[in-house]
């Protein structure tokens, strides 16, 4: 999908502290001394139905609920909260949100995803570090009966545990459980390495992420720098798509950088590219790319010796010289199958 072709101009408000703590508001319309002017910036996904009326999750609404709590964004947990609900409806929409669906949410905040996500007719489990925030959130929704409300850091979350004990015997192999999260972008790499290999348990997982890294995941650029081990990872276990980009703007506090949706279609264990030892695949792969100039033959020594190193290489096609770079992930599988020694 080209991005480009899904903007839309838009404006909001200024975003600084002060907001926060100021008791008596500005509507968004007035002009007053000292007050920016309202910069247009692009959100790059289709307009909703409802872009007539102001969303219940808005840019005032937002600092009302943090102001409740007496809570500000937290730097240490990478807290940015989305200000526009029309990016929340494309999020949800990613993910093809149904009635009956469960969803997993991490990080819910303020609950402006989660009021999407429950709208939509799913069955939340939140996931959140914040206890104020969890507070809140269980607030907000106590009365919709569809919402669960755990209070753990997601990368230390028996994840398995609590979806089994969720949803029992409900998840089949024509319905999984999904993942549907704006994410603090100092999690990415854990939050995809937990929950990709979780095939057998969700069929989807649509996560906003730091734009330049949701790039880097779905490019899969051979013979460049931007190609990595994680790379390998995500393709060895779901098949990524780039959705839409989300401009900076769009989150208070605003962070440097742009943000992007990915969806990642989750493989069944049974479709995973066929290795005797996913352990000691990646354990390959990792050892490839720690001494990425160099080539194969001497970063894999430890596996096997450069001449059967070399043997392997040129028996699928590949130069005697191939660095780790220049390998697909079919490349490696075949010559993680060929030099593994269990």
């Amino acid at each position: 999908m080209n991005p480009s072709s899904l903007c839309s101009l838009q404006t909001f408000p200024p975003i600084s502290h002060s907001a926060l703590l100021n008791r008596h508001r500005k509507p968004a319309h007035d002009s007053t001394a000292g007050v920016r002017r309202r910069a247009p910036y692009v959100v790059c996904a289709e307009r909703s139905s409802r872009a007539s009326t102001r969303s219940a999750d808005d840019y005032y609404a937002t600092l009302k609920a943090l102001k409740s709590k007496g809570r500000f964004p937290r730097k240490s947990l990478g807290q940015h909260y989305m200000l526009n609900s029309e990016i929340n409806d494309q999020l949800a929409g990613a993910a093809g949100i149904e009635q009956g669906d469960v969803v997993l949410e991490i990080g819910p905040g303020t609950g402006s995803l989660t009021n999407v996500l429950l709208n939509s007719g799913a069955f939340v489990l939140a996931v959140e570090k914040d206890k104020h925030m969890a507070a809140l959130v269980s607030e907000r929704f106590s009365s919709s009966g569809k919402l669960k409300v755990l209070t753990e850091d997601i990368v230390k979350c028996h994840v398995r545990s609590h979806m089994s004990s969720l949803v029992g015997s409900t998840i089949s192999e024509s319905r999984k459980a999904k993942v549907v999260a704006n994410i603090p972008f100092n999690i990415s790499t854990d939050v995809i390495k937990l929950f990709l290999p979780m095939g057998d348990i969700f069929s989807e997982v649509v996560l906003l992420l730091q734009e330049e890294t949701a790039v880097r995941l779905v490019v899969s650029s051979l013979r460049t720098p931007e190609y990595r081990p994680i790379n390998v990872f995500v393709n060895f276990y779901s098949e990524p798509e780039y959705k839409f980009k989300v401009p900076r703007t769009n989150f208070f506090p605003q962070p440097n950088v742009d943000a992007a949706v990915v969806s990642f279609k989750l493989k069944l264990p049974s479709e995973y590219p066929h290795v005797s030892s996913t352990k000691s695949f990646f354990s390959t792969v990792n050892s490839a790319f720690n001494e990425k100039r160099k080539m194969l033959r001497k970063s894999l020594q430890h596996i096997c010796t450069a001449l059967e190193i070399e043997e392997a290489l040129t028996s699928i096609g590949l130069l005697a010289t191939s660095r780790p770079e220049e390998l697909t992930l079919d490349d490696f599988v075949k010559l993680h199958n060929m030099i593994a020694k269990e």
